[in-house]
């Protein structure tokens, strides 16, 4: 999390060069006051947050300050190697170290307008770090109930400020909200107190919070977003899913109608076979030597009637003209009976001969009698 404290510039002196030499103090031990927004807990109105002592001198925090750059009032960012050319005006000259409470900073700034500012009365030192904020109740040794610590405090800048509002002497960064969290004393002039606002739109109202509260809501919007996009993304996922399963069960029906539609009952299945035995019968009446096995219905028709007609006489004809020309030789079948056959299976019968059947039958009837009739001229 980052932090603010600030003290005043002092002891300041020119070198042969021109540039300004000061001496300064920061970041001391004890027990700061933040507003709850700042530091997470928007929730309370004022948190205690305690610097123990091992965590303000620790050998890396100290280091930390070691050439750190001065700036002019707090930049909107961290300094870096990338924007140190543009932000910088100085920068701390030796190491830190420990100075009662506090940490002694000695300091030497390099910017022309950066020292006139700072002889001209602009001489608060603001403090921008890091650090862990470790929350838990407990007492500072001088008795002070806390509600979390700081550890690991790292300095990233110093920058000088008009006005550190430094009622504990550890206010750095005043206007500096861009940065981080500045500490708050009961001896603050009510003005200093007015928080930054930003106008942020909540369904379509405008609505004006601190950078704190602009952050939350910007945070609780893009979660919305984020679950609304899930959301829609699992019903597509799930319409799409119906939408397989259903085409797999239309799919199945359909394989089920055609095979019921292929399966005949007992009574179509006899009335199938009849036909077809009733069609191989009448072609093997029509053209004795046709090959009926593996044919279909229609081939055994065409078959016939080119053993028949020939080949030429069904040359470009549609299967309708064929099945009409089989029927015509079915017809021709069952009318074309042979009289000496026919004569022979009946001889013994009475029959209802026409006259050629009958001059027919008297002939062969004088054949077979015709021994008779030379016994009786030799007798």
């Amino acid at each position: 999390m980052q932090f603010t404290d600030a003290v005043a510039v002092s002891g300041t002196r020119r070198t042969a060069d021109g540039y300004l030499v000061a001496e300064a103090r920061s970041v001391r031990t004890g027990i700061q006051l933040y507003a709850g927004h700042e530091v997470g807990k928007p929730e309370k109105a004022v948190v205690r947050v305690y610097r123990p002592a091992d965590q303000v001198f620790a050998a890396d925090s100290l280091q930390s300050f070691t050439h750190a750059p001065v700036t002019m009032d707090h930049p909107a960012e961290a300094v870096t190697a990338d924007n140190w050319k543009q932000l910088a005006v100085g920068e701390v000259s030796t190491a830190a170290k420990k100075d009662g409470e506090w940490v002694h900073l000695p300091l030497i700034l390099k910017d022309a307008a950066a020292i006139q500012a700072v002889e001209t009365g602009k001489r608060e030192l603001s403090a921008g770090y890091t650090c862990e904020l470790v929350w838990g109740d407990g007492v500072a040794p001088d008795g002070q109930a806390y509600d979390a610590q700081q550890s690991n405090i790292k300095i990233n800048h110093l920058a000088i400020v008009d006005r550190a509002r430094a009622g504990s002497k550890a206010r750095i960064g005043d206007g500096a909200t861009s940065w981080g969290a500045a500490p708050v004393t009961n001896d603050q002039p009510e003005k200093d107190k007015i928080m930054n606002l930003k106008t942020v739109t909540v369904d379509g109202i405008p609505v004006e919070v601190t950078d704190q509260g602009a952050t939350v809501i910007a945070t609780l919007q893009q979660r919305l977003a984020d679950a609304t996009t899930k959301m829609s993304t699992a019903d597509a996922a799930h319409v799409a899913a119906l939408a397989a399963k259903d085409a797999e069960l239309a799919k199945k029906d359909a394989e089920i109608d055609a095979l019921k539609a292929k399966v005949l009952d007992d009574k179509a299945l006899d009335a199938k076979v009849q036909a077809r035995g009733d069609l191989i019968a009448t072609a093997n009446k029509i053209a004795k030597d046709v090959k009926t096995d593996g044919l279909s219905d229609a081939d055994i028709r065409k078959a016939v009637v080119v053993a028949k007609l020939g080949d030429t006489a069904l040359a470009g004809k549609t299967e309708a003209y064929i099945d009409a020309r089989f029927d015509i030789l079915a017809d021709e079948a069952k009318t074309n009976v042979d009289p000496l056959r026919q004569t022979l299976l009946n001889r013994d019968a009475p029959a209802d001969l026409t006259d050629s059947a009958k001059a027919y039958s008297e002939m062969l009837a004088r054949d077979r009698n015709a021994w008779m009739g030379n016994q009786k001229e030799n007798a």
